[in-house]
Parts: structure tokens; C-alpha cells; sequence
């Protein structure tokens, strides 16, 4: 199962596009997507291929020989509507010159680029958003197979919960493409998180999907994350950095949001550094807890543990106390222990 994000920066901006590419590749970014408007952009994507080791997706709206230069340049895989890039000749040559190089196509549909006869059909009461966003990716699927295109990913991706459920639902029932998950414009942080992990952890915990994209108005690395995390909650990816903490209460007398956070990112780092040279593996189990009612209960159980005093912790290894550590040293002797197991 992948996790996909896309680039939020200057199409031209080849070494700009590499770090963010490579950063979101540290946290668990298997597929890196970024827009051709461009023949110049495609270019550009040559460029990047020579800086990262991430697949690169050329997504293309409307300029059929944008797909062809991105092709051309080495995309690893094309995300188009056929139905937006105009005559049918155009589609022909794209889905020729990808299928000559062995190259993918996404069809993407959301509701907002329904062919119109779809979108008054959803306005008229006469189909579901969810039967509409079916019924066009089909279509779609239709064109390039009658092209003898078959190397196809489809996503329909709506932006609230129960069509996005629904769509999916529809096209695993009527098509065994590879399926690529998301809920469009799902929001800013919190929201758009709440409401891709709602919708993807239904679908996955169905066995539904193939790729996803949580799309936040946020940072790609911040997608990456939440992505990652949906899959290794579901068991669906080797469990990174696994960290218990507590909500706090009023018997806190320490910083547990900023330490517990300060762990987290610090932990993320290493587990990073650790993909970057093949050795994830296995992660140990961490506990951050603010007082004594449940913090020795979780540290027994914990591979390294926090639990919050008298303005300062106590600092558990394999559920035995090894001392006591200030907060503002916390972090680095939790990543010190975590380093030695």
C-alpha cells in the first residue's frame, strides 16, 4: 500500500521540487506528484528525476503534449482526465507513447470535472455523486482500453466522507483496476485529517484501495504523515515510531504537550534516518504520561517511558526506572535509550 503527496511549488523549480521530494520520501512518501502545465515543467521533471529516487507522477490537464514531453522526460507515471485533453486522436498518442514505455495512467475524476450531462444528471435528482463519479471514471477506463491501454489506476474522489465511501465502493464492485484513494479538498489540518482518515480507514479496513492521498491545505510532508499513519494503524505498513501519551489533567505539573511533542519529531527524525539507510525495521514502543495514576502502568508496558512528576520525569527502560530527567532534556534521552535497544 502506498502513500502519495504532491508538490506545492514552483513547476520550474527543478532542486526546490528534489528536497521536497526527498523530505517527504524520509517520512514514508512512496509516490511523489507534481503538476506539468507546461512543456518547460516537464523539462523540469527531467531535471528532478536526477535528484531523487522517489517516482515521479506528471499530472496533466487539458495539453495532451505536456503528457507527451513528461513522457519523454521520464515521468514514471501520468495522472489525466482523457476526457480533458481534447480529441480523440490526442488521447491516442498519449496512451500509445505511455504504453510504449511502459508508463501508467491515473484517470482522475472528482465532482468537479464530471462530463456535463453527468453533472446536471447529480443537479436534476436523476444520479448519485457517487454513481456520477462512477459512471465518468468508467468512461474514462473505456477510452484507453479502447486504445489497448489497461495499465490504469482510477480514483473518484469526492469531498465528503459518505460519497467518497460510496464511489469507491461502486467502482470495486464494477472494475479491477488498482484503486487510488483520497478525499478531495478535504481541508486544513485537522479537519482534512479527520475526514481522510474517517473515509480511508473505511475502504482499507474493507481491503479497498491500492495508493492514497490524504490532501490537506497544508504541507506535503504533513500529508505524508497523516498517510503514513492511517496505514500503520491499520497494520498496513511496518510500524515507525509508536508513542503512547496522555491528555493531561489537572494532576499535571509538567509540560507534557511540548515534551510529548518534542519526542514524537525527534523520533520521526531517527526512524527518517534509519529508512534513508534500510534499516527501519521494528520501532520501540514509547510512553509520554503526565503523573503517577496511569504513567507506571504504561511505562511497564513501554520499551522507553516518560512519566511526569514534580516538574520533572521519571525515565523508564524496559519498564524498570533508570532515573530523572529534566524536560528540556527529555527527548534526547529518550532517542538516546531508544538508539541503544
Amino acid at each position: 500500500m502506498s502513500v502519495q503527496t504532491m508538490c506545492n511549488l514552483d513547476p520550474h523549480d527543478a532542486e526546490a521540487i528534489a528536497a521536497q521530494a526527498n523530505a517527504s520520501a524520509a517520512l514514508g512518501c512512496d509516490i511523489f506528484r507534481l503538476t506539468v502545465p507546461d512543456v518547460e515543467a516537464a523539462k523540469t521533471l527531467g531535471e528532478v528525476k536526477k535528484l531523487t529516487l522517489v517516482p515521479l507522477v506528471a499530472d496533466i490537464h487539458f495539453d495532451y503534449l505536456c503528457a507527451l514531453a513528461a513522457l519523454e522526460n521520464g515521468a514514471d507515471a501520468l495522472r489525466l482526465n482523457p476526457g480533458n485533453i481534447g480529441s480523440m486522436d490526442r488521447v491516442q498518442a498519449v496512451a500509445r507513447a505511455a504504453k510504449s514505455k511502459g508508463v501508467p495512467i491515473r484517470i482522475g475524476v472528482n465532482m468537479g470535472s464530471l462530463q456535463k450531462d453527468l453533472a446536471e444528471k447529480v443537479r436534476a435528482g436523476g444520479s448519485s455523486p457517487a454513481e456520477a463519479l462512477c459512471e465518468s471514471a468508467l468512461r474514462q477506463l473505456a477510452v484507453l482500453e479502447g486504445e489497448g491501454f489497461r495499465d490504469v489506476v482510477i480514483s473518484a474522489k469526492a469531498s465528503g466522507v459518505a460519497d467518497t465511501l460510496a464511489a469507491y465502493r461502486l467502482l470495486a464492485e464494477r472494475t479491477d483496476c488498482p484503486l487510488h484513494l483520497g478525499v478531495t479538498e478535504a481541508g486544513t489540518f485537522l479537519p482534512g485529517t479527520v475526514r481522510s482518515s474517517v473515509a480511508l480507514g473505511v475502504l482499507l479496513s474493507e481491503g479497498i484501495g491500492d495508493t492514497l492521498r490524504v490532501s490537506l491545505t497544508d504541507r506535503p510532508e504533513r500529508e505524508v504523515r497523516v498517510g503514513a499513519e492511517i496505514l500503520r494503524s491499520l497494520g498496513l505498513r511496518a510500524a515507525g515510531p509508536s508513542i503512547t501519551s496522555c491528555p493531561t489533567c489537572g494532576r499535571t505539573k509538567v509540560d507534557l504537550m511540548s515534551v510529548a511533542t518534542e519526542v514524537e519529531e525527534a523520533l520521526e527524525r531517527l526512524y527518517a534516518e534509519r529508512l534513508a539507510k534500510g534499516e527501519a525495521g521494528g520501532f520501540p514502543h514509547v510512553a509520554v504520561m503526565g503523573c503517577a495514576v496511569n504513567g507506571p502502568g504504561e511505562a511497564k508496558g513501554a520499551d522507553v517511558a516518560l512519566c511526569g512528576g514534580d516538574g520533572d520525569f521519571v525515565l523508564y527502560v524496559k519498564g524498570e526506572p533508570v532515573g530523572r530527567v529534566a524536560g528540556s532534556d527529555a527527548a534526547r534521552e529518550v532517542v538516546k535509550h531508544v538508539v541503544s535497544l
